[in-house]
């Protein structure tokens, strides 16, 4: 765990120093409305830093297009595990969650690769 715990530190002091910023929305289904039959998700906002990239063609799948691009995250700026229901903002652009990689040690999560679409 003492070995997780500094990677953690680390990868958010990296990410910290080169990353550009970013507002990540973490979205939860909020209530049911009966007349319009739609269901209003909830947001929650942080304001951290990301390292930004194009998606290598090694990357690729039935998911990840060779346009989307890839975002690096620390896992210590963020609150919760992300899912690909959130949403990430950078430059007043948006982008839709399309895979999660977690790089870990031991089971504790030191950095997310999040695999984005505008």
């Amino acid at each position: 765990m003492a070995l997780a715990g500094s990677l953690q530190k680390v990868a958010k002091k990296v990410i910290g120093k080169f990353g550009g910023a970013v507002t990540f929305r973490f979205l939860k289904p909020g209530t049911y409305n009966a007349e319009t039959g739609e269901v209003r998700a909830t947001a929650t906002t942080a304001s951290i830093k990301g390292v930004l990239d194009d998606v290598r063609s090694s990357e690729t799948n039935e998911l990840v297009r060779s346009t989307d691009k890839k975002l690096t995250v620390a896992a210590l700026d963020l609150d919760s595990v992300p899912s690909t229901d959130d949403q990430v903002e950078i430059s007043s652009v948006r982008y839709q969650i399309v895979q999660i990689s977690t790089i870990d040690q031991a089971g504790t999560a030191i950095v997310y690769d999040l695999f984005l679409r505008a």
